[in-house]
């Protein structure tokens, strides 16, 4: 090589080394996954060393209780594609080994109905809960300790599967945790809604609210009313093709979630955002309603049409109708009986178009016949206008002060203020989906509140819990969902399950929390999330 390519080659090897000198470094927080782990336990004592998962870990459970079972073998099963290990389950005889996880049921009481306590040390990871919905819960803290790289479905070499050494004590500051799926404006296929599902059960939510009915479509089949989905079922927004659920589809939905201790809470809208029903069955309507499409844009049908766009609030059943108590009968008794949960919903919001003298009495009947089918009654804050049965739920969205009315009736809230619950509430005004007639929700704005003094006058004491809500109107597809929901739920489970921001310890902090979601990034990415990329956190890459 002469002294020319000599020093040619040497300028370019410099250039190199100052190009890749001036990158950016790669973001990091600093975190251990013992550190980041959402959501916030109530208690974290970390010691040193790490518990490795190799192909000679054993899964052992400490009875031979079938739930037990199921959930060690869901750990496997999560474990495995990532790592390539098929890590054998079995009931321990004795004193598990080393190198081994274990699963076994307590008596601490302390810990409620979800808690758990998980010991880690160098040579074994103990999981302790004095019921299975706490033993599924310590799981999925388990995959978090674990590195980002355990969420891929596909084999990945090279990774050193370890979990910090040390103990949490773990349990939920609110007995009920939600997120509700609009299915209605656009349809969802079961595939869709049960990954959706899993990823709830990740972050340890334990309610999924599914709002299978409104104007622009209804979705489960009601074999007593066979036209609601044949017709009522056949569009959604923008004109599509819709879809519905057959009765095993939703049977099986339920389980599946029950299997990861989800309850289902099933909503028919009503007296309002009830049009395609009244299109399905015109014996539904008043004799003649006024439709109000637009402000100052009214007319009058006998029978409605199907619809497909956004507008609400400009339909009604017939509340004197006797049909109309018939149909609501009909359809909450093949609910009850598909839905194994204690709640149905009933919705009762926006009802523009039912004059209040007949909304009251109208709620009061719907209770009636949800409690005689074996339920408990939850609707959005507007039923409380009207009498509530005992141990129903008011679902506070818009006004405090139907929370306030039904907190005088003796009832509990569940919390899902618009202004923060809203998951299809645009992050910002570049959002490319999203409304924003509540507000802009940033990832800061849906984490940093406390349900339980957000308004003056409801206290902790009322509050049974949260819910996120996921109206579909802008959202067409899995991507979408993923979208609007993400990062902002994992916030959001986390205002449900953790402490509340006192500044004791374990309390919530924005500035904290965000840097823990930094490192949920890969994590997300590793799961096939498509997540909103906030530029309010540090993202790790």
């Amino acid at each position: 090589m002469n002294q020319k390519n000599i020093l040619k080659n040497g300028l370019l090897f410099v250039l190199l080394c100052l190009v890749f000198a001036c990158q950016a470094p790669k973001k990091e927080t600093g975190l251990s996954s013992i550190d980041a782990l959402i959501p916030k336990p109530q208690s974290v004592t970390k010691t040193t060393g790490d518990f490795e998962i190799t192909d000679k870990t054993a899964i052992y459970v400490g009875n031979g209780a079938e739930e037990s079972i199921a959930i060690a073998s869901y750990l496997a099963e999560k474990l495995k594609p990532a790592t390539g290990f098929d890590l054998p389950v079995s009931v321990a005889s004795g004193q598990p080994t080393t190198n081994s996880i274990v699963l076994m049921k307590s008596d601490d009481s302390q810990l409620g109905e979800e808690g758990y306590e998980l010991t880690i040390t160098q040579d074994q990871i103990k999981l302790t809960a004095p019921h299975a919905a706490g033993l599924f819960r310590g799981v999925q803290t388990i995959r978090q300790l674990l590195p980002a790289a355990i969420e891929n479905t596909e084999l990945q070499k090279g990774v050193e599967w370890e979990i910090p050494t040390g103990t949490i004590r773990d349990f939920p500051n609110y007995a009920y945790r939600g997120m509700m799926l609009d299915v209605a404006r656009h349809f969802f296929s079961v595939e869709d809604v049960k990954r959706l599902i899993d990823e709830m059960a990740y972050y340890k939510l334990n309610v999924f609210h599914w709002h299978l009915s409104d104007d622009q479509g209804w979705r489960i089949e009601i074999k007593s009313w066979p036209n609601l989905t044949k017709f009522g079922g056949s569009t959604e927004v923008g004109g599509g093709k819709g879809g519905f659920y057959t009765q095993e589809q939703y049977k099986d939905v339920v389980k599946y979630a029950a299997e990861r201790y989800i309850t289902v809470i099933p909503e028919i809208d009503m007296p309002g955002h009830t049009n395609a029903a009244l299109a399905s069955y015109p014996e539904l309507n008043c004799s003649e309603q006024t439709i109000k499409l637009n402000p100052g844009n009214e007319v009058k049908r006998k029978v409605p049409g199907l619809y497909s766009g956004i507008e609400v609030g400009f339909s009604t059943l017939c509340t004197s109708k006797e049909i109309t108590y018939q149909f609501i009968d009909d359809v909450v008794r093949e609910l009850a009986e598909m839905t194994p949960g204690p709640y149905l919903h009933i919705g009762g919001d926006e009802s523009h178009a039912t004059k209040k003298e007949d909304y009251i009495p109208f709620v009061k009947k719907v209770q009636e016949i949800v409690v005689k089918h074996g339920k408990k009654v939850v609707g959005w804050d507007e039923i409380a206008t009207s009498t509530l049965q005992p141990n129903s739920m008011a679902q506070v969205w818009a006004k405090a002060e139907n929370g306030k009315l039904a907190i005088a009736q003796g009832a509990k809230l569940i919390m899902s203020p618009a202004k923060k619950m809203y998951l299809d509430m645009s992050y910002d005004s570049t959002s490319k989906l999203g409304l924003h007639w509540a507000a802009y929700i940033e990832v800061d704005s849906a984490y940093a509140w406390d349900p339980a003094t957000l308004v003056k006058g409801i206290s902790r004491e009322n509050v049974y819990g949260v819910e996120s809500a996921l109206w579909s109107e802008t959202i067409q597809t899995r991507a979408d969902i993923d979208y609007l929901t993400f990062p902002r739920l994992p916030g959001h489970a986390e205002i449900g399950w953790s402490a509340s921001p006192d500044g004791t310890e374990g309390s919530r902090s924005w500035e904290e929390y965000k840097l823990r979601l930094a490192t949920f990034g890969p994590r997300m990415k590793a799961m096939g999330i498509n997540f909103y990329k906030s530029k309010l956190v540090p993202w790790v890459e």
